[in-house]
């Protein structure tokens, strides 16, 4: 905690700072963060401020209006205007990006999975294999194994995401993608904020690919982590906000989109599904178990 100059006080007055006195015997105040203002501090339990303010991901955001307009040559999102090839394969090629990208991917599975190993236990039961799809270096995948050490983990992703990673008794790492390559044959199929990132059309071929590689009848589901916009009426403001703002964000990124109940249903339905089960999670997120 320091004394800093005056213009902060527009950020205490929005909330980024809060005021403290420095000694109790004296008038001359600091400025300490708040609950906002941590949330932009670099620590190995949050690194997406990294990955959003990365130049990469901020320039787009320039050529929206003219995107908007029909303009940027037709590109698929004002990412692909932006650097001439979608983000996915500008991340490939630019190692500092996926680094970021793999860090705060990681990030999110050490906060997500601690609350969904302990609140979603009942999904695993009966479930003696699982691949977590596009799971990056394996923070969410290592967990599973860990809390359960009776299902055999696979985690599928490129080879230049897994390439390096080491497995364990039950936890093995495929190299591959998941349009090209065969998803190992499990009874669930892990989608962690997967599908918000592909239109229709691609999320289709990807759910088909997890329901053919379901082996059993019985225990074996989709398990998809991702955001149901306005699942529940009762919703925060601010959850809903934030569910927007990643709206707009995977629309200037990746032409993305999230989801509604309606949508999701569409998109199971027509990829032969046959039911599934919402559970709301995290506030603005959701766990959907779909059943083949």
């Amino acid at each position: 905690m320091c004394s800093l100059v005056p213009p902060n006080a527009h950020l205490v007055h929005n909330g980024f700072f809060a005021t403290q006195k420095i000694h109790d015997h004296e008038e001359q105040v600091g400025y300490v963060l708040t609950l906002s203002s941590k949330l932009l501090v670099k620590s190995q339990h949050n690194t997406f401020p990294l990955l959003i303010l990365a130049p990469a991901l901020q320039e787009p955001w320039q050529l929206l209006s003219g995107w908007l307009k029909g303009g940027n040559g037709g590109a698929s999102a004002p990412f692909d205007a932006t650097h001439g090839k979608g983000i996915w394969e500008y991340v490939l090629e630019h190692l500092d990006v996926i680094n970021v990208f793999n860090e705060a991917m990681a990030a999110d599975s050490r906060v997500v999975s601690s609350v969904f190993l302990t609140k979603c236990k009942a999904m695993f039961e009966g479930v003696a294999s699982l691949v977590d799809v596009c799971g990056g270096t394996g923070t969410m995948g290592r967990a599973i194994a860990e809390a359960f050490p009776h299902i055999k983990c696979f985690v599928l992703d490129v080879p230049q995401v897994v390439g390096s990673c080491q497995g364990s008794e039950n936890l093995e790492f495929v190299a591959g993608d998941m349009f090209h390559t065969k998803i190992p044959s499990a009874d669930a199929i892990l989608l962690k904020w997967i599908l918000h990132d592909w239109n229709n059309e691609d999320c289709l071929k990807i759910l088909k690919r997890c329901r053919e590689a379901i082996v059993s009848t019985e225990v074996g589901k989709v398990i998809i982590i991702d955001i149901v916009v306005d699942y529940e009426k009762g919703e925060t403001h601010e959850s809903t906000e934030l569910q927007l703002m990643f709206d707009m964000l995977l629309m200037v990124t990746m032409n993305g989109i999230e989801r509604t109940e309606t949508e999701w249903e569409k998109l199971f339905i027509e990829s032969g599904f046959s039911s599934y089960k919402i559970t709301p999670f995290l506030d603005f997120r959701s766990v959907i178990e779909v059943f083949p």
